[in-house]
């Protein structure tokens, strides 16, 4: 070999890949803390731990969502039927017996709905002459 070949293997790195770090549930609640001590830290945060922001982001929303303590027990709550509530009663006159006659030029006649269609029509024609 001459001497320039021989400087171009002077440093070799070699890189591993495919292999993946395991973290303990531990490890990612100590940097998910981490993370969420101040604004703007989980980027620094994951480069420090060398892991990528979504990574992170997810372990975020695990802990997140988690519920704290044992696992939650389902619970039912008893529901109750009552009856409902009775409502106080009308008097026999009400504003339904009534009912509104729109004349012509915008005229309104409200009149008692057992009123006498002779004296009605006397009415009508009184207000239809004044137009």
């Amino acid at each position: 070999m001459d001497r320039n070949t021989h400087r171009a293997f002077e440093r070799l790195e070699i890189v591993e890949m495919g292999r993946r770090r395991r973290w303990s549930d531990e490890e990612k609640l100590k940097i998910v803390v981490e993370s969420m001590a101040a604004p703007r830290l989980a980027s620094a945060t994951a480069r420090r731990y060398g892991i990528s922001r979504s990574q992170l982001a997810t372990w975020r929303r695990t802990f997140r969502d988690e519920p704290a303590g044992p696992d939650p027990v389902p619970t039912f709550v008893p529901a109750v039927l009552a009856p409902a509530p009775e409502l106080p009663r009308q008097e026999s006159v009400a504003t339904s017996s009534r009912m509104e006659i729109i004349l012509t030029g915008g005229r309104r006649i409200v009149v008692d709905a057992g009123v006498a269609p002779e004296a009605l029509a006397r009415v009508i024609a009184v207000v239809d002459r004044r137009r």
